[in-house]
């Protein structure tokens, strides 16, 4: 293919010459030299110059096409450069951050065991009219369980993953989901709106950590859609994958934010860990999948996990 343009080019060049030496012949101009017929040394003369300026034309061709070829080669490597020590840094921070929450669980979590029921026998011992004392039970204990989750979501998110994989049918996952999030949901007067999942190919998967994915962001669509919303779980099969999406009536996500809201640490509420959705997002890359934010028709946001499907047995 290098060629193609330089000697295309010397034959376009010779093929002019001809042709505009024809033109001026039938033209009736003639080419003559101490009185002999000079139109062949003049064709010849403008072939060979028009087959020069071609081959160069070609040339400079060929070569602004090697550099963009060589531009895209270097432009290829440099990302996949980027994302190799984007994926080294990451890991690094991962192990570091597994090393801090270890110690965190060890030195933390032993203290707030005792801590959380020194203040439950407490609530327990005083009268009913000290009213005052019991409320700063209830509310020692609700701040310990709430640095408990946070320990649960640094050593979630540090603990390497091991998956059990199995086909699992979508069907059966939402009913999982759906078990263990309604009551909750319904206390916070959120409706849910569960789409067809019977049908759907299965997906390889371990069905607690996506179990896992699926309650956390059931319960961030029923956080932002608050008293009165709606959350919607839905999915459909399309290219080899099944598409699971969590979407909700709240104010959405702002476009400018999405492309942050898997970041370990990011959140934009003033009680979050930021951890759900980098744990989320942890869970269904080992999947091989993939999680993404959008805006539903409508208003709202919308996760959508990207899973591929298990593949099917032939029949015997």
């Amino acid at each position: 293919m290098t060629a193609f343009n330089r000697w295309w080019g010397l034959a376009a060049g010779v093929l002019l010459g001809i042709i505009d030496t024809a033109s001026l012949v039938l033209l009736g101009l003639e080419f003559e030299i101490n009185g002999a017929d000079a139109t062949v040394p003049v064709g010849l003369f403008f072939g060979s110059s028009f087959a020069l300026l071609g081959f160069l034309l070609g040339y400079v061709v060929e070569g602004r096409r090697r550099d963009r070829d060589a531009q895209r080669v270097i432009g290829a490597q440099s990302d996949a450069i980027a994302a190799t020590r984007a994926r080294l840094a990451q890991s690094e921070k991962l192990a570091a951050l597994g090393q801090l929450a270890t110690a965190i669980a060890h030195e933390v979590r032993n203290p707030l065991g005792v801590i959380r029921s020194a203040a439950q026998g407490l609530s327990e011992r005083v009268s009913p009219s000290t009213a005052e004392t019991e409320r700063a039970s209830a509310f020692i204990t609700a701040e310990i369980d709430r640095l408990s989750s946070v320990v649960n979501s640094l050593l979630a998110f540090a603990r390497p993953l091991r998956l059990e994989r199995r086909p699992v049918g979508i069907e059966e996952l939402f009913d999982r989901a759906l078990l263990l999030a309604t009551d909750d949901l319904r206390g916070q007067g959120v409706q849910v709106e569960r789409g067809p999942a019977a049908g759907l190919p299965a997906v390889s998967a371990d069905p607690d950590l996506l179990c896992q994915v699926l309650l956390g962001l059931l319960a961030n669509g029923a956080e932002a859609a608050g008293a009165g919303g709606t959350v919607w779980l839905d999915a459909r099969a399309e290219d080899g994958r099944v598409e699971v999406a969590v979407a909700d009536s709240g104010p959405g996500i702002p476009s400018a934010l999405r492309a942050r809201v898997f970041e370990p640490f990011f959140t934009t509420r003033s009680r979050g860990t930021g951890l759900g959705l980098a744990v989320a997002r942890q869970i269904v890359e080992a999947h091989g999948g993939e999680i993404a934010v959008g805006e539903r028709a409508g208003g709202g946001a919308r996760l959508v996990l990207r899973l591929p499907a298990a593949p099917t047995r032939a029949a015997a």
